[in-house]
């Protein structure tokens, strides 16, 4: 039996796998993360509740780790992979950042779980993984020439870019509150809500008493991706925001010269997806001057499955405890 996780700024998932031929989900448990003060204690809730015995171990965090620990970015939780291991009784386990983990979840996922938003063209090397929900992840796929293999970064905290006058004025206005400005203050849930915010307070478009209504009593992000087919400020903050997320994406691409594909994850995108495929996504991630080209060449995919996480957390503990490399 393995035991795989997610670990997010909103939720925490944990997940049993177990080995019947191939490694398939037995059970599943999503958790509210800021309801507990550690990742121990809804550990200790999960198997108290399943009642299995755990041989090996993967868990991916929001954050950056570093020798086994890593200070999540986004909850006030510090986890220590050898503090785990002696809560799990076991000799180590696996904390991976949460995009490592679902680049490597996009090993496993199948083609119904993949929807194609630009199909480029089919080419070997290098992929990239970006993944907007409550932050903005990043991560690398290299190509080493026989698979590809994920690595971490932490790209979202890079410095935001304005590309025109609009965005400008939104760094300004997001530089008041937050002195820093990265790309994860504009692209991620609170990022969506941060730009409906400047577009009503700075005058550029108005709020409805509905919508007003609804954000107090529900998750913002939420009510703007919902009210994007029929409120002004809300489309106008979505088209924003795919621009926004476009554009880095394709900055990414670029860096790490992904023309084996370029990924995006996170529960946003899905939620987003038919609004993506009108084109502000998109003609923003080509928008590169003279390396325009390239990027339309590059195949985009959007991962419809919101387990990737933890399914490549899964995997990878799979293939470290049958001695293979992830």
């Amino acid at each position: 039996m393995i035991l795989a996780g997610d670990i997010g700024g909103t939720h925490t998932r944990l997940a049993l796998f177990e080995k019947s031929g191939s490694y398939s989900l037995v059970t599943e448990m999503k958790y509210k993360s800021r309801e507990y003060d550690s990742l121990e204690a809804i550990i200790h809730q999960f198997l108290a509740e399943k009642k299995k015995k755990v041989v090996s171990a993967c868990i991916g965090i929001a954050g950056p780790v570093r020798s086994g620990i890593s200070q999540a970015t986004n909850l006030a939780w510090m986890v220590d992979s050898k503090r785990l291991a002696d809560v799990l009784g076991l000799s180590e386990v696996h904390l991976l950042n949460d995009l490592e983990a679902n680049a490597y979840g996009t090993k496993v996922l199948k083609d119904s779980e993949i929807a194609v938003l630009h199909p480029g063209q089919k080419q070997k090397g290098n992929q990239a993984l970006i993944a907007a929900g409550t932050g903005l992840g990043e991560a690398g796929i290299y190509w080493d020439g026989v698979d590809h293999r994920p690595f971490a970064t932490e790209g979202g905290h890079a410095d935001f870019a304005p590309r025109n006058k609009l965005e400008i004025d939104l760094l300004l206005f997001l530089k008041k509150k937050f002195g820093h400005v990265s790309y994860e203050r504009v692209v991620s849930g609170p990022g969506l809500y941060s730009i409906y915010q400047f577009l009503i307070e700075s005058g550029r478009e108005a709020a409805s008493p509905e919508v007003d209504e609804a954000i107090l009593n529900t998750d913002p992000p939420r009510v703007i991706s919902e009210y994007s087919s029929k409120d002004k400020a809300c489309s106008a903050a979505t088209d924003c925001f795919l621009s926004l997320y476009g554009a880095e994406a394709g900055n990414m691409a670029l860096k790490f010269l992904a023309i084996g594909g370029m990924y995006v994850g996170g529960g946003i995108a899905p939620i987003l997806f038919e609004r993506m495929k009108k084109g502000a996504f998109h003609s923003a991630f080509v928008d590169k001057g003279r390396f325009t080209d390239l990027l339309h060449s590059i195949p985009i995919y959007v991962i419809m499955n919101d387990n990737a996480a933890l399914l490549g957390a899964a995997y990878y503990a799979r293939n470290q405890m049958e001695g293979n490399r992830p």
